[in-house]
């Protein structure tokens, strides 16, 4: 199984911050928002590889981040490296992409990893070849996950849950709020947390499911998300394509066992310093 780490974004919201670095390694105590999932992740047997897909402008810096030794400082010491911190080898991805206004989305993003993008596809503008030159990983399971939430559950139990099942697995979680819910997907699930059906941002909930950024997609359902775009789905966030997933081919869901902070904002960066700063807090 590959993990696939989504962090193509420009992290507008954050504004100075990320104007020029990006968000999944910006610090939190001695770690990075990043190097903290990858703690976990990285220790799960499944796992073969971390492939990160990142944009042009922060290609570099990620390059620079996995290649300097753990505990040597790079980047001026705005972060620390990791080469040699896990077992599990990085990959980075450029996707090509400089601008908030030209990004790919999160589904064209996945689809650089699975193979070279072809001249004509839709996800660059049926215009023009990616520069991509990556054997195609098809022949693996995926985790797919975005790159700036805390856990406070480790990814191996939904690894677990997908073997399991045997399917295509999404997370979900509890949310009373109806306001919040309006603006997720929600899906609803039967007594085997087999997905009946998912809709994105619905006005009114059919349900309290509310759906996070963690997926896995098992091989034999590649070729589906290989051909998603094209066939209709929505390119931008990860969300799309689980939508689109849900009404192809049999999905469950996982429900987390414990929470996550999703940083999205400054606010809620400087939140998880403050709450996640002392490595004795560290969420996993």
């Amino acid at each position: 199984m590959k993990n696939i780490i989504l962090a193509a974004g420009y992290a507008t919201r954050l504004g100075e911050l990320t104007k020029n670095f990006p968000k999944p390694l910006l610090k939190i105590g001695n770690s990075t928002i990043l190097g903290r999932m990858l703690d976990d992740i990285d220790k799960i047997n499944d796992i073969t590889e971390h492939v990160i897909v990142t944009n042009h402008k922060f290609a570099p810096i990620f390059e620079q981040w996995a290649k300097t030794p753990s505990g040597s400082p790079c980047l001026g010491g705005r972060l620390q490296g990791v080469a040699g911190r896990w077992k599990k080898p990085i990959t980075i991805i450029d996707d090509g992409s400089t601008t908030n206004d030209n990004r790919l989305g999160a589904v064209c993003d996945l689809l650089l990893v699975l193979k070279k993008t072809p001249s004509g596809s839709p996800c660059l503008g049926g215009e023009k070849e990616s520069s991509l030159n990556r054997e195609d990983i098809g022949g693996s399971d995926l985790l797919v996950v975005a790159a700036d939430n805390l856990l406070f559950f480790s990814f191996k139990e939904f690894v677990d849950f997908a073997k399991a099942k045997g399917t295509s697995c999404i997370m979900c979680h509890e949310q009373p709020s109806i306001e919040k819910l309006q603006r997720t997907g929600v899906v609803e699930l039967d007594a085997d947390n087999r997905v009946l059906g998912m809709e994105e941002k619905p006005q009114v909930p059919k349900s309290h499911w509310a759906v996070p950024p963690f997926y896995i997609y098992l091989k034999k359902d590649l070729d589906l998300v290989r051909h998603s775009v094209e066939n209709g789905c929505g390119k931008d966030a990860p969300g799309n394509l689980a939508h689109y997933m849900v009404e192809h081919t049999m999905m469950h869901a996982w429900p987390m066992s414990a929470g996550r902070f999703d940083i999205g904002s400054l606010d809620t960066y400087y939140e998880a310093i403050e709450k996640y700063g002392d490595p004795s807090n560290s969420p996993v």
